[in-house]
């Protein structure tokens, strides 16, 4: 089972590659956010559980979110690996999925981070507020978000490359030379 995280600011084109990623390799997509709204529509014990927070307005707990994701993995035990979108955001986020990982003998083989400029992640959000009305349209949002992201996932790339399973890639170029750049990283680790 090969597994990966993929890394990157608002902007990076993350969900662009996630996809190309996931068709070549046939991994199985595991979003927390999309696993939140499953559990709660499906009002799963878990779900009912990550409601109660939500409705409060509160972060779902780690634990919950990890019980969830270790739900998804047994739902998938055909796959040939997962690639995790939107987690780890934390250090201890990502020493959770290290040990339920670990459990499973399925550990994370590689992180991907992309790398972009920060004037390339504000041309790419204001261009994509433009054209489908999100909300990250305007240089002040796409700022802050950008720092945020800085601040809170520096430490989880550290993580990972004490461990040394992080990889920057350059994230910038053609949506094909980014993702040639991916998965060369990729069969460096998991070879086709």
């Amino acid at each position: 089972m090969f597994n990966l995280v993929l890394f990157g600011p608002p902007g990076s084109g993350k969900g662009t590659q996630s996809s190309k990623i996931i068709e070549k390799y046939n991994l199985a997509h595991v979003s927390t956010g999309d696993i939140l709204r499953i559990e709660v529509a499906n009002e799963t014990p878990l779900g009912t559980e990550a409601k109660k927070f939500m409705d409060q307005g509160m972060l779902v707990p780690d634990e919950v979110v990890i019980g969830m994701i270790s739900s998804k993995l047994d739902e998938n035990p055909n796959a040939a690996g997962f690639i995790f979108d939107g987690f780890p955001r934390t250090v201890a986020q990502a020493q959770a999925l290290d040990n339920l990982l670990d459990f499973k003998n399925h550990p994370i083989n590689i992180v991907l981070s992309l790398i972009v400029s920060e004037d390339e992640l504000k041309t790419r959000l204001i261009s994509r507020g433009e054209s489908s009305g999100r909300s990250d349209d305007n240089e002040e949002v796409i700022t802050k978000r950008i720092k945020e992201y800085h601040a809170k996932t520096s430490p989880v790339a550290d993580y990972y490359k004490s461990k040394n399973k992080l990889v920057e890639v350059k994230g910038e170029g053609t949506v094909e030379t980014i993702f040639d750049s991916l998965c060369d990283e990729i069969d460096t680790i998991q070879p086709e």
